[in-house]
């Protein structure tokens, strides 16, 4: 089942329902729909077709259009350095390209987004449905290397659209604000999932707290997708401006792709407590969301003084119907409740496919996340970190999020990170690098090492610490701990 199917189904069900706004720009279902089958025209020859630009309403039109010819829709991160960009197009050749600026590459021609809405002829053909077809080659962010390429299949993404969303199941006054980038999994289903269920999309290319609070204003907008640091972001500059955080219109925020503070997600609710909020994790590999803390959770946990349950919050949900998760040790054994190990997923959504390399599902078609956590005896998922962040001292794994867990919870704490550092005595020991909740009077590190052994013990105490103003995060808010590593050894 072609992903295109979504959008001809939109246009011929609700043709002049507002589809997606882009500062003065606005298309409806059917002007969206007319856009792709012209592009798709043009498309004669063309091998893949990819987008390296802002957030922008040439973005769907694009990857429909790639779909509706049955070719991959390859999205480039446009915030990357010009030799990476390069690398990466290089990749990619053959393809057009649609981006303001072309990099001369052999089997590289170009089109600006402008030059998507110029009228045509509409191509009169038929989204091809062949099993297994590609429709999404995405660029992993390359947090612990260089990118990889992830394959999602029509069939993948329609599993997952399918699975969560009804169709038409939006108000037409709904809205979403689209502030995550067109390269990153969320920026594709959130085209997706919005076009699906009739929800008109408000994106927004260059994120600001200020922007992003005058245009959920401005629009009305109901719904909205923030990583963490967006969201402690618009927190901090209501707060430190003494506003209230004003959104009448506003119904639901789901948020991922990082790990979210607990003082961030209580004061958000404390803030906006009328608002739905969820916790979507998934990965680019997943073709999204594979786990839900959903609105009930959120206040069920935020409520409970019941240790366990309050705990929920900082989790990551339980999955999907449609999606399994178990977690595994060093031996491949599934872990108990509360067990420590590797998480893998299974499920018709999950791809687990790379460019080059092939599937990375095993017979039975679990994938490993390459993610650490654990499943409560409810079946909620607590995430721990990568597995490439593991601290190993003297042959024993320690997690960096116990580690942070512990820390975040002190007053004078803002932000932290635990990461692996050199020692001689143990190969590997554990170094902290903390955002103190005020720069001038960072914490006592002893206190700060007596904390962590007291709720801990002493193998997981820092032997190194660093005070920063702000830890390095990535657009899509994942945290840099390869830069974090690189500056304890430098």
């Amino acid at each position: 089942m072609n992903i295109h199917l979504i959008l001809q189904m939109a246009a011929d069900s609700m043709p002049d329902r507002e589809a997606v706004i882009c500062g003065s720009q606005r298309l409806t279902y059917q002007d969206l729909a007319d856009a792709v089958n012209s592009l798709a025209n043009s498309l004669d020859d063309t091998k893949k077709l990819a987008y390296l630009a802002e957030t922008g309403t040439s973005a769907p039109v694009a990857m429909f259009a790639a779909a509706l010819r049955g070719i991959p829709y390859v999205p480039i991160n446009y915030r990357l350095a010009d030799d990476q960009i390069t690398a990466l197009l290089k990749r990619v050749s053959p393809a057009l390209l649609i981006s303001e600026d072309t990099p001369e590459i052999d089997g590289i021609s170009s089109m600006t987004p402008a030059q998507v809405f110029e009228a045509g002829t509409p191509w009169e053909g038929f989204a091809p449905d062949e099993e297994g077809g590609i429709a999404i080659e995405l660029f992993t962010s390359g947090t612990t290397g260089d990118p990889k390429s992830a394959i999602l299949r029509h069939d993948n993404l329609m599993a997952y659209i399918l699975g969560t969303i009804e169709f038409m199941s939006a108000e037409e006054t709904q809205s979403t604000l689209v502030s995550v980038p067109p390269y990153h999994i969320a920026g594709i289903s959130a085209i997706l999932s919005s076009v699906y269920a009739g929800r008109r999309m408000v994106q927004l290319p260059n994120f600001s707290p200020e922007a992003w609070l005058d245009l959920a204003k401005r629009e009305n907008v109901s719904q909205a997708f923030l990583v963490p640091t967006m969201l402690q972001r618009i927190i901090e500059h209501v707060t430190s401006n003494n506003e209230t955080l004003d959104l009448p219109a506003m119904q639901a925020i789901a948020y991922g792709g990082g790990k979210m503070p607990h003082a961030v997600i209580e004061q958000a609710m404390a803030l906006l407590p009328q608002v739905n909020f969820t916790n979507a994790y998934g990965l680019t590999e997943t073709s999204s969301t594979i786990c839900l803390l959903d609105p009930d959770d959120h206040r069920d946990a935020f409520q409970s003084d019941d240790p366990a349950i309050r705990a929920r919050l900082y989790s990551v949900g339980r999955p999907l119907p449609a999606v399994e998760v178990e977690i595994r040790d060093d031996d491949n054994a599934v872990c108990g409740a509360g067990e420590a190990g590797y998480v893998f997923v299974r499920g018709e959504q999950v791809s687990g496919e790379y460019h080059g390399s092939g599937s990375l599902l095993d017979a039975e078609g679990w994938f490993p996340t390459r993610d650490r956590g654990y499943l409560d005896d409810a079946g909620y998922l607590f995430l721990d970190g990568r597995a490439d962040d593991v601290i190993v001292r003297g042959g024993e794994n320690i997690s960096p999020g116990e580690i942070e867990d512990v820390l975040i919870d002190m007053p004078d704490i803002k932000d932290v990170a635990a990461i692996a550092v050199a020692d001689d005595e143990w190969g590997e020991a554990v170094g902290v690098v903390i955002v103190p909740a005020d720069m001038t009077a960072p914490p006592e590190i002893e206190a700060i090492k007596a904390h962590v052994k007291e709720q801990l013990r002493s193998s997981r105490v820092p032997t190194q610490v660093k005070f920063v103003e702000e830890l390095p995060y990535n657009e899509t808010g994942k945290l840099l701990r390869r830069v974090l590593r690189d500056g304890f050894t430098t």
